[in-house]
Order: structure tokens, then C-alpha cells, then sequence
């Protein structure tokens, strides 16, 4: 029984893993697409091989990921772990239908946190608290900032240049920084999904702690999130490239690379799993502010913030009650 339950709980992690990759795949491309730099087919496929190159990049985020909770070992433990992922996939799925990009990173998060305090389990709060939270509020703040600060120097840099031209040069820079934010993402997004497999292998007594993530577990993440994006999130990306602002391609290159920056800094350095999605949306906004802050579709902006706030509490009122509905399907005490 517990061998199925573990197989069952990695299945259902690369399930979450493919959602992620479907529905994130317009924080990489959106602006990209919208712009016209690229072509969404040519687009889609590059953030796939990105994020696929990304997920072998580093574990920091995975080990964070592991350590947000800690549900101790046998088939209780992993059914906290599953009902952790399904109430994650199930926000996904919701936000996915109504075109809103919420954060992938944060359901999950907010799904295991929710299945171990219905489980009477421990969260541990620093970690969710230094590495999750505080990072979840700041990034969207430096993004916005960033993405304002990084438009008005591009603006000022090439007042001179002829502006066909220019944007001409800036489409051709949006591959690269469509490129680095793919990459981005799979550094961030991937190891999430690995992180929970670790988790639910420490839960079976199959690897220690100290452990090395497995190459296995490590190609699985990367080849589902490859895998998700290359499916596309056509209803969010409508959302991120043409519903909050009409971006031209300075913007959209001055957003992905901010976005793509913050990504790498907070993976390395903070080693903190944090929001593609709110980091690329923070970015959008902030460089579309310098044509003038009514250019923003501030109501649009409104519902997705809405989004990101509900996110926690829903993934994690959601597995709640998969771990009910789990604990009494496998009869457990």
C-alpha cells in the first residue's frame, strides 16, 4: 500500500509539474507574442527546451520546497503530501479556466501548508514565513520598481534613436530575454515540483534527508514542465501580453529581462521559491507605467491581485479537504 501511495504521489506531482507548465507558459512568452517578436509556436517551443535546461540548473529552491513542512514518514505522511498537490492542481485548474495568471509556486505551497495543519501536522513557519512569504510580497514590489527604473533608462538611453529602428533592435533582444525568463522559470518552477517528490520520498524511508536529489526525479520535473509549456496557456496569455497593457517590444524586453534577473537572484541567492507569475506580471506593469500610469488596465491588474491573495488560503482550504476526503478512502486513523 505504500509503495502504490508513493507511486500515486509522484504521478500527482507531475501532474501539478505539467499544469505549472501550461499554465505559466505566458510568463516566458506573453510579452514576446504580443509584441510579435515571436511567432507563439516558435515561442512555445523555446521556453520548452528552456525550461527544460533550467530544471537541471540547481536544487536550492527544491530543498526550501522540502523543508516547508514536515509530515514524518509512512502512508499518513503521504497522503498529507497528495492532498498538498491535489488542492494545488485544483486552484490551478480554476484560475487556468478564468485567463487569471495566479501563482503555481504559492498553490503549492499553500497546499501543503493547508494539508498539514488539517493533518495536525508540522508547518515549519520560518521556512514558510523567510523563504515564502516575505519573498511573495517584496518580489512583485522590485519587479514593478525595477521594470519603471529599467524602461525610463532604455527611453532615455535612445531618445536619439529613430524609433522604427529601435524597436526593430528590440525585437530582436526579445528573444534573448523571452529566452532568460524561460530558463528562469524552469529553474524556479521545476525544482518545486522536485521538491515534493524528495519530500514524499522522505516520507517512504527511500532517501535520507542529506540526500542528493535522484537524476530520475530531476529529468521527470524537467520533462513535464517542458512538456505543459509546449501545451501553452493560451487564456492567461491573453491576459499577461494584451489585457493589462498594449506592451511594444523596449517594454516587453525591459520587463523580461527584469523579471528574468529576479528569478536568478532569488533562486541563488535567497534560494527562494518564488512567483514567476507575479514577478513577470509586476514587471509588465511597472515598465508600461512610463507611458503613462492610466496606460495600466488597473482593473485587470485589481483582479489579479485578488487572484494572488486568494491563492494561499484556497490551495490550502482545497487540500484540506482532499486530506479528509484521502484519510478516509484509505482508512487511516
Amino acid at each position: 500500500m505504500e509503495l502504490a501511495i508513493i507511486i500515486a504521489v509522484v504521478v500527482v506531482a507531475l501532474v501539478f509539474d505539467y499544469t505549472n507548465g501550461f499554465h505559466d507558459a505566458a510568463n516566458a512568452i506573453a510579452t514576446s507574442v504580443s509584441t510579435r517578436a515571436l511567432t507563439p509556436r516558435v515561442a512555445l517551443a523555446m521556453a520548452a527546451i528552456m525550461n527544460f535546461v533550467g530544471a537541471f540548473l540547481g536544487q536550492k529552491v527544491a530543498t526550501t520546497v522540502s523543508d516547508t513542512i514536515d509530515p514524518g514518514t509512512g502512508s499518513h505522511a503521504l497522503v498529507i503530501v497528495m492532498a498538498g498537490l491535489l488542492g494545488a492542481i485544483a486552484w490551478n485548474l480554476i484560475t487556468w479556466w478564468y485567463g487569471l495568471p495566479s501563482s503555481s509556486s504559492h498553490a503549492l505551497i499553500g497546499g501543503l501548508v493547508g494539508a498539514a495543519l488539517a493533518a495536525g501536522v508540522t508547518a515549519n513557519w520560518e521556512v514558510v514565513v523567510a523563504k515564502v512569504v516575505i519573498p511573495m510580497l517584496l518580489s512583485p514590489l522590485v519587479a514593478f520598481s525595477l521594470g519603471f527604473l529599467v524602461m525610463v533608462a532604455i527611453m532615455w538611453g535612445f531618445r536619439r534613436a529613430h524609433p522604427a529602428r529601435a524597436q526593430r533592435g528590440f525585437k530582436l533582444a526579445q528573444t534573448v530575454s523571452a529566452a532568460a525568463m524561460a530558463l528562469g522559470h524552469g529553474l524556479q518552477d521545476a525544482q518545486k515540483t522536485m521538491g515534493v517528490i524528495f519530500l514524499a520520498l522522505l516520507a517512504g524511508n527511500y532517501v535520507d534527508p542529506g540526500d542528493p536529489l535522484p537524476l530520475w526525479v530531476i529529468f521527470a520535473a524537467a520533462a513535464a514542465i517542458s512538456a505543459g509549456t509546449w501545451a501553452g496557456g493560451w487564456r492567461i496569455m491573453r491576459t499577461l501580453g494584451r489585457r493589462i497593457i498594449h506592451l511594444d517590444p523596449a517594454r516587453g524586453f525591459a520587463s523580461e529581462s527584469v523579471a528574468a534577473s529576479v528569478l536568478y537572484t532569488t533562486a541563488y541567492v535567497f534560494e527562494a521559491p518564488i512567483s514567476t507569475t507575479h514577478t513577470i506580471t509586476s514587471a509588465v506593469m511597472g515598465a508600461g507605467a512610463t507611458k503613462r500610469f492610466s496606460a495600466v488596465r488597473w482593473g485587470v491588474a485589481r483582479s489579479i491581485v485578488t487572484a494572488w491573495v486568494l491563492t494561499f488560503p484556497m490551495a490550502g482550504g482545497a487540500a484540506a479537504l482532499v486530506y479528509f476526503a484521502c484519510r478516509y478512502v484509505f482508512q487511516l486513523p
